[in-house]
């Protein structure tokens, strides 16, 4: 044999020359190769196993560089291809040196691969198989083991043939694992491991049922008894190829061994060896469960095991969770999962672990074994680790763990007994809310829904960290990348089409943070109303005086985090397309809102109204919940209708005891029919025009449903929101009205009737005039109330409504005036309430000057009602003479603001008003008569109608006609104020102070030539001369008794008890008397 060609040269020269040829590259001129040569010298024990290792590398050399020659060479014969490959079998099986040995498996391998022979496939099955049969032991197997592993990788169809016509062989591969050599195990489950492997496990499908269960078993009893690294990871690596076949699973966990020996007994000829070989196995089984061995792996020292295991057991529970959890559970391999999770921050195993343990999770024996108890804090410290991580994958797991562990757990066993524990399962929490992808977030929001059910509360309550929760994944939506409305047009279609779009990511986690801030909602609700838990009893003293951790700092923040970011994110989100889900959780939240603050709700729920929520949650009713679609949304919206209605009818409730009544009669009409009014605002229309017939229950039917619609376009529009034109309601109420009579019935609720009175005085500017029959309707509906107190609201529009028609002022006008200015009353009592220590006469006089100084909103309302309708001053001057004195003051105080901003009113108006004070007067003066000098309730408004006297006579310019002479009106009115003045008391003097100013601004403000008649009658009246002549002797006797006057009190008619102004008064018009007496009698002269 030469140094480069492949050939015997003791033999080569008797050889046929078509057994040689001259092999590879043409450049080269190639190798002299003799296919006789080299099967002498693989079959000679003369040669040194150095010279067959030369020849065998040259051969494979050849097998590499020139594909298909020494096919063309072995084709001539079949026998030769077979003796060659022959040879190579057998020097498996004598050769001892292990270069040589890995280049006989080499070269033999290639050479079946180039042959591509069926022939040549099961030719070395078949060598392999009788090999096996007649050696009584497989000690020197491991090279031929070895090979077969190595053609199975190379020829999957080797595989197929194995399974399908070799099933001897794989009998023989099966006993020789119970060999003792682990070496030799290792390379036989090396061949199992390829076999199962081959072609994506297709040949599995066809591996007889009695090998493959042999093969779990024998698996299970080689893998109890390793020790070699090679072995067990060889056996792990089968293992998880046999947890993928849910046939194999059952093997493995139920171990029937007695089973699997009758069914081999029946179709495989077996030995003696055989049947003891199986024994064996069946015994050493029962005293290793697949269980206890995966638990054993995960103790070990190696993290590849540890997270073949945990995917072993994860692939096992997948088949079947409530059937194969419990052995698992039962032999604490939860513990030692959790154990793993605080020991390593490893991606793969974490969330291989991770992944186990959410199966394990399914079975409650997992939680009655406090297996949760246990590892609670494990999870918590490798989840706050694994959001370190890169791969997000792996703390999505963890969170989907924790989630489960806190959705299943048993409300009797309380996972976090103190604050430590919540607190720390809180901060993961958030910082997976926070984390940059959102399905890490969506997961963390999850965790966080079922970390907010009242059994996971410590004692006490950690409101700051639940509020941390909210304000946490507050911020987190606040980032959402929401789209504009007009790209979410633009790309709908795209998104449905793409799922997992960034848009579909950001929906899936404001639904699900919808979820979590309804369940703190939810939790605040539990929590008000447990004393202790509201209270947090248990509190560390140091930690009581903390606002920021109680009940109400979390409202509170609930709240605002509501109003500032939940509300216009929603909003948005739904404006194009209503998500059913998330609105259903939005409008719970909100109604939550109303138990959780009532004290604050006043406010908000005016601004829910002044921002058109009336409109979209009817319009999300009517376009989601129509033909009973979305129950749940529909049970919402209803919900927070009504709670929202409730809330505004209480600060709009009318001046009567009535109210309580009213507002359970508006919650049963809610209650009962926003359910079923599931359509568009604009079908409200025909619905108020329908005229149904007659129904059992106040609260049910259609008649109740009108009445339903009429309160919420109340409610709504009195915060701005007008849901239908107003020329709709304005004929939709007037139609109401007239259908309700129609049927025998004018009687309305209260509340309803309040409701159509204030849509009616609204809308009323923008509608045409109300024809005689539907204002006879009108007042038919309104005197089928008896007390209209109950129907007034407090604003100008119901003023002028009912001033508008003299039919309804006649009826109602005097009380509506009173109601008005009696609203104005107590908003002035309040103001003195509030005004501290100073006294309440002082106080009213500030006021009325105030008043005097600018008008307020109040009176400024009605004096634009005296100019539009000049009727109403009668009812006012009515008031000023005829009512209790608070009401008496309020009218003459919108009377005086009137009268002195008016220089042009017509003369009938104003004779009109004197008509009526002069009629005012006479009756006072009958009634001062009929009771001598007595002090009767009616003569309390005398100084008020003097008053009003006084601003009339000073707003009459002195050019007015009225001037001219002082005789017809003004002189009779000078007559009776004359008379009163003399019979009064001098202890009257507010009475007193009116009359004489009244008086002297008639002398003063009348030309001269037209007092005559004025100055002789009132100096022909001794009353009122006794009158001046006490207030001023009064005065006098005061002045000289001052010096000598000690500490003693002042007697009431003492100058200490008048008013100065009353003094001054008198003064002026005993000098204005005394001046024109002294005129009159000078031109009498001449």
């Amino acid at each position: 044999m030469t140094s480069v060609d492949i050939i015997y040269d003791k033999t080569h020269f008797r050889h046929d020359p078509k057994w040689s040829g001259r092999l590879g590259p043409a450049e080269g001129g190639g190798l002299l190769l003799c296919v006789a040569c080299v099967i002498e010298m693989l079959e000679s024990d003369d040669i040194a196993s150095v010279r067959k290792s030369f020849a065998l590398s040259g051969i494979s050399g050849l097998l590499k560089c020139s594909p298909g020659a020494l096919r063309e060479l072995l084709r001539q014969d079949h026998r030769v291809s077979l003796r060659f490959t022959a040879s190579l079998l057998g020097m498996l099986q004598t050769v001892e040196d292990p270069a040589t040995l890995e280049k006989v498996d080499q070269v033999l391998v290639q050479l079946l691969l180039e042959l591509q022979s069926e022939l040549s496939f099961h030719f070395v099955l078949d060598e392999i198989h009788k090999q096996l049969s007649d050696q009584l032991s497989v000690k020197g197997f491991l090279p031929t083991f070895n090979f077969l592993g190595s053609l199975v990788e190379a020829a999957p169809n080797v595989a197929h043939s194995l399974v399908t016509q070799f099933v001897p062989l794989l009998e023989h591969l099966c006993s020789a694992l119970l060999y003792p050599d682990e070496g030799l195990k290792a390379s036989v489950l090396c061949v199992w491991l390829k076999l199962f492997r081959t072609a994506g496990g297709s040949a599995v499908q066809s591996l007889p049922v009695a090998i493959r269960d042999r093969v779990c078993i024998l698996l299970l009893q080689t893998l109890a008894n390793a020790s070699s690294p090679l072995l067990i990871n060889n056996c792990v690596g089968l293992l998880w190829l046999l947890v993928q076949l849910g046939e194999a699973v059952s093997v493995l966990m139920n171990s029937p061994g007695n089973q699997i020996m009758c069914d081999e007994n029946q179709n495989i000829p077996i030995n003696n060896s055989q049947i003891l070989s199986q024994n064996q196995e069946q015994q050493s089984l029962d005293h290793c469960p697949l269980p206890l061995i995966l638990k054993k792996l995960l103790l070990s020292g190696d993290e590849t095991l540890q997270v073949t295991s945990a995917k072993c057991i994860a692939a096992i529970l997948v088949h079947s969770p409530s059937q194969y959890s419990a052995p698992f559970i039962k032999a604490d391999v939860p513990e030692f999962l959790f154990d793993r999770l605080a020991s390593s921050s490893s991606e793969v195993l974490l969330w291989s672990v991770y992944s186990c343990l959410i199966l394990l999770t399914e079975d409650p024996l997992f939680f009655s074994q406090c297996h949760s108890v246990y590892g609670i804090e494990s999870l918590v410290r490798s989840l706050k680790e694994a959001l370190q991580l890169t791969n997000l994958n792996v703390p999505k797991q963890g969170l989907l763990l924790l989630t489960e562990i806190l959705e299943r757990q048993p409300p009797s066993v309380r996972l976090f007994p103190s604050g430590p524990g919540f607190v720390a399962v809180s901060e993961a929490v958030v910082a997976g809310i926070s984390s940059s992808c959102l399905l890490v977030a969506t997961q963390a929001a999850n965790a966080a829904s079922a970390l907010l059910r009242q059994n996971h509360q410590s004692i006490p309550v950690q409101y700051r960290e639940i509020q941390g929760l909210v304000e946490a994944i507050t911020n987190r939506l606040s980032e959402l990348p929401l789209p504009s409305p007009a790209h979410r047009r633009s790309s709908g279609s795209l998104k449905r089409s793409a799922p997992s779009s960034q848009a579909s990511r950001s929906r899936g986690f404001l639904l699900q943070a919808l979820v979590c801030f309804q369940g703190v909602c939810r939790l605040a609700e539990d929590c008000a109303s447990e004393p202790v838990l509201k209270e947090n009893t248990f509190t560390a003293p140091s930690k009581h005086n903390h606002a920021q951790d109680s009940l109400e700092s979390l409202c509170r923040c609930l709240l605002h985090c509501c109003d500032s970011v939940w509300i216009p994110t929603v909003i948005r989100m739904c404006e194009c397309a209503p998500n059913p889900q998330i609105l259903q959780l939005f409008y719970s939240i909100l109604s939550s809102q109303f138990t959780l603050l009532p004290s604050l709700m006043p406010v908000f729920a005016k601004k829910l109204a002044s921002s058109g929520f009336y409109r979209m949650a009817l319009e999300h009713k009517g376009l989601l919940c129509a033909g009973n679609r979305n129950p749940n949304l529909n049970a919402s919206c209803c919900g927070f209708l009504q709670k929202l209605s409730m809330c505004l009818l209480s600060q709009s409730s009318p001046a009567s005891g009535s109210y309580q009544h009213d507002a359970e009669d508006v919650e049963n009409l809610l209650l009962y029919n926003l359910p079923s009014l599931c359509c568009r605002l604009s079908d409200w229309p025909c619905l108020l025009a329908e005229a149904p017939g007659l129904q059992l229950c106040d609260y049910k039917g259609p008649r109740a449903t009108q009445y339903c619609l009429v309160i919420m376009l109340h409610l709504a529009l009195q915060q701005g929101d007008r849901l239908l034109p107003d020329q709709t309601v304005f004929s939709s109420v007037v139609c109401l009205l007239h259908t309700v009579q129609e049927q025998g019935n004018c009687t309305l609720p209260h509340s309803v009737l309040r409701s159509a009175l204030y849509l009616l005085a609204m809308t009323q500017d923008k509608s045409t005039s109300l024809s005689g029959a539907s204002l006879n309707c009108i007042s038919k509906a309104l005197s089928s109330c008896q007390s209209f107190s109950s129907l007034y609201i407090h604003h100008p529009a119901l003023l002028h409504f009912i001033c508008r028609y003299k039919e309804l002022a006649e009826k109602c006008g005097p009380m509506v005036l009173e109601l008005w200015l009696t609203k104005q009353a107590q908003d002035t009592d309040a103001e003195l309430t509030m005004a501290g220590q100073q006294d309440k006469r002082e106080k009213r006089e500030s006021c009325e000057e105030m008043h005097e100084q600018k008008p307020d909103a109040e009176i400024m309302e009605l004096l634009t009602l005296l100019e539009k309708y000049p009727t109403v001053i009668l009812t006012l001057l009515d008031m000023v003479c005829t009512r209790e004195a608070s009401l008496a003051e309020r009218a003459l105080e919108v009377l005086e603001v009137f009268l002195r901003g008016q220089r042009d009113y017509e003369a009938d108006l104003c004779t009109d008003i004197r008509t009526a004070l002069l009629q005012s007067l006479q009756r006072l003066s009958v009634e001062n008569m009929g009771h001598g000098q007595g002090h009767t309730s009616q003569v309390n408004s005398l100084p008020l109608v003097l008053k009003l006297l006084c601003v009339m006579q000073a707003s009459d310019p002195p050019s007015s006609s009225s001037y001219s002479k002082m005789d017809g009106m003004h002189f009779t009115l000078l007559y009776h104020v004359n008379n009163i003045t003399g019979r009064l008391k001098p202890t009257n003097t507010e009475s007193l102070l009116r009359a004489l100013s009244y008086l002297y601004c008639c002398l003063s403000l009348s030309p001269a030539h037209c007092t005559d008649r004025a100055v002789s009658m009132l100096l022909s009246n001794s009353g009122l001369m006794d009158q001046l002549q006490k207030v001023l002797s009064s005065s006098s006797s005061s002045s000289s008794s001052s010096p000598s006057s000690t500490s003693s009190t002042p007697s009431p008619s003492s100058s200490a008890g008048l008013p100065s102004a009353l003094l001054c008064c008198s003064h002026l018009l005993l000098s204005s008397l005394i001046t024109l007496q002294h005129v009159h009698s000078a031109q009498s002269a001449i």
